[in-house]
């Protein structure tokens, strides 16, 4: 497994000793993995939500007034 040195503020390095702390993880390496896993997923998503959107078809005009009544009427419930 290869190493990196990273440098952080103080205020980040204190958060990340406070996971660690917590019991969250095991170890400030398995905080940093646990990041770059969650960064990855959200990307894999993005992609896919990309993709769908493409596949949807295409779109149709948005009718503003139909949505702004829509969202006032979803507020007020």
């Amino acid at each position: 497994m290869a190493t990196m040195n990273v440098s952080l503020p103080d205020q980040m390095k204190n958060w990340v000793e406070e996971c660690v702390q917590s019991g969250r993880y095991a170890n400030v390496s398995d905080y940093v993995r646990d990041l770059i896993r969650q960064d990855h997923l959200k990307l894999e998503q993005l992609r896919q939500a990309l993709i769908d959107g493409e596949n949807s078809g295409t779109s149709t005009a948005l009718d503003l007034d139909s949505f702004i009544d829509n969202k006032k009427k979803s507020i007020s419930l």
